[in-house]
């Protein structure tokens, strides 16, 4: 419960240590984002791989575009899972609904790994693969933003960045393990045998993780005293998410444009790479694993950095910083691992300091007997919107010649998400930190 959690000295400024419940909380929700990000990611950056097998084309960008686009629908369905998942957390309390979203993950993920192809049971396979990714859409829906309020509430007050450096080291650790075991899967096994059914790999080792973690979440501490869950219904949820909608849109802008941009460089150009300009995929996944390294090395500096400051004026230095950094992707145009590599790990930086922020910024819009589903809200319809379609849209507009037209897009929404934050915090306030 939160009141095991040991309260900081605000007077001295002294961060106290937190109690081993709150550790072993942090753990289990934190390597849920891992596994949320291991399965998601490994979709996307094996997709070149999947399409042929499930979307049979004589063009493989036409087939790769198919995968995609189911790695897309996933995106779609996560409004819904904030809608049902972040109601019952608000109503039911928050260790319950996040056992329930890592479960769906690990079943899904085991039912792509073994999955038939077209070849084997026809249009049907491409069926079976659309329901897990909407499943997982569901899950996931859930899993980042109530996560990320969960470990927020477990912790002191004022140890807002610490959580959002640790939340983002368990978030950027899958990025690299799907990056990681891509990259040793194809080294290992070749892309003839990647091509026919080693990309299977990855997914049964997401899988046999998935179930590691429900496990450890067996035993979170929950958030939600028995007074708040007796105090809210589903009209008292939606009733506050209504009250605060202009919050919901600030979150809806915040994630999206972090998700474009992180899936932009992490799924996105590792796909142009390898299906629009025939670069070495062994070489293209070793490229995104330095980028993983990059991403946690990162955010574990930034949980100490950040720790004790406002997040307000962190969010705000580091999204506008975002808007030029974007058009580093105008220097890959052509073929040229170089070219690649340069904007790859070029726009890293910025990159890390995004997605390490921005899940805490959204649940300070939030007051916290509707954090659940508003945050959930905003995230879902953030990442249907803008970040499942990024990395398609990429795609299909460096299929047309108009490359540059993606990072007019990301700035855009950058820009946009610093205006709603500010409105939003102007109109409802901040509820966590400062």
């Amino acid at each position: 419960m939160t009141d095991t959690v040991v309260k900081t000295d605000l007077e001295s400024g002294r961060k106290s240590r937190l109690s081993p419940e709150i550790r072993r909380g942090l753990l289990g929700l934190g390597l849920g984002n891992t596994l949320e990000w291991y399965d998601w990611m490994v979709f996307g950056l094996l997709s070149a791989f999947i399409g042929p097998k499930f979307f049979p084309s004589h063009d493989p960008v036409a087939a790769t575009l198919s995968a995609l686009a189911v790695f897309a629908v996933g995106f779609a369905f996560r409004p819904l899972g904030g809608i049902l998942l972040g109601t019952f957390a608000d109503r039911i309390g928050r260790r319950r609904v996040m056992l329930w979203s890592i479960m769906m993950m690990a079943v899904t993920t085991l039912i792509i790994a073994v999955s038939p192809t077209y070849d084997q049971i026809g249009g049907a396979a491409g069926v079976i693969l659309l329901v897990c990714r909407i499943i997982q859409g569901i899950s996931t829906g859930v899993e980042a933003p109530l996560s990320t309020a969960h470990a927020v509430e477990l912790v002191p007050e004022g140890r807002e960045g610490f959580v959002a450096g640790v939340i983002s080291f368990y978030v950027n650790a899958g990025i690299l393990l799907a990056s990681l075991v891509s990259w040793l899967s194809s080294l290992i096994l070749g892309g003839a045998v990647m091509s026919d059914w080693g990309w299977r790999v990855p997914f049964i080792v997401g899988a046999a993780f998935g179930f590691v973690v429900v496990y450890l979440r067996r035993t979170l501490p929950e958030t939600m005293k028995p007074e708040e869950l007796a105090d809210n219904s589903a009209k008292t949820v939606w009733g506050g998410v209504r009250r605060h909608w202009l919050s919901v849109l600030a979150i809806t802008f915040v994630v999206g444009a972090a998700q474009a941009y992180n899936y932009a460089w992490n799924t996105g150009l590792p796909t142009a790479a390898r299906s629009g300009f025939k670069e070495d995929a062994t070489v293209v996944f070793a490229l995104t694993t330095i980028l993983g390294v990059v991403l946690v090395i990162g955010s574990l500096i930034i949980s100490k950095v950040a720790d004790g400051k406002s997040m307000s004026k962190w969010f705000l230095v580091t999204r506008a910083l975002a808007i030029p950094s974007v058009f580093l992707m105008l220097l890959y145009v052509r073929p040229g691992i170089a070219g690649f590599a340069a904007v790859l790990l070029g726009g890293s930086v910025v990159l890390v300091l995004n997605m390490t922020l921005y899940n805490v910024v959204t649940s300070s819009l939030m007051p916290k007997n509707c954090r659940g589903a508003g945050t959930a809200l905003g995230y879902g319809l953030g990442v249907a919107i803008f970040g499942g379609t990024a990395s398609y849209l990429l795609v299909w507009l460096q299929s047309l010649n108009a490359s540059w037209i993606f990072p007019v897009y990301v700035a855009v929404l950058s820009a946009l998400s610093i205006v709603f934050y500010l409105l939003a915090r102007k109109k409802n306030g901040i509820f966590i930190g400062s």
